[in-house]
């Protein structure tokens, strides 16, 4: 994420990742680009299809805006499919974190990081006193016994 407006009112943080999207959508037309240069059949709306496709599914931008005078904070997720919001309110945030992890595949290891915010315990106060205040959770698994 890189913050894209930092004033003492508002930090946004905006994360698009142009490259995971544009490196499949180009690996897709280079190998679509090489089939239709070895056999012409009319098949360059499918492999185009399959390049935007890919960039569709793969590019997603993710905006956090913290409102200093609203006391807000924004998460947005926008992709070619839609958008959603969440809001939560400044007062319960109590700390940003950087969560990573370790991926290991064919032989390479890659450490990936992502921005974790740490709302207020008595965010989890008041859920696990939500839970317990119906008594004992009963689970329906569908299973009649004999």
């Amino acid at each position: 994420m890189k913050a894209t407006r930092n004033t003492s009112e508002r930090l946004i943080l905006d994360d698009t990742p142009w490259f995971i999207g544009i490196a499949p959508a180009r690996l897709i037309l280079a190998f679509a680009g090489a089939s239709l240069g070895a056999a012409s059949t009319g098949g360059e709306t499918l492999w185009f299809g399959l390049g935007f496709a890919a960039f569709c599914l793969f590019v997603r931008r993710v905006r956090v805006t913290l409102d200093r005078p609203g006391g807000s904070i924004v998460i947005r997720r926008q992709s070619v499919f839609g958008s959603s919001q969440v809001e939560h309110l400044l007062a319960d945030l109590s700390r940003a974190e950087v969560e990573s992890a370790t991926s290991r595949s064919e032989g390479r290891t890659r450490k990936l990081h992502r921005l974790v915010l740490v709302l207020d315990s008595s965010m989890t106060e008041a859920i696990n006193a939500w839970l317990h205040a119906a008594g004992p959770a009963k689970v329906d698994s569908g299973i009649q016994s004999a």
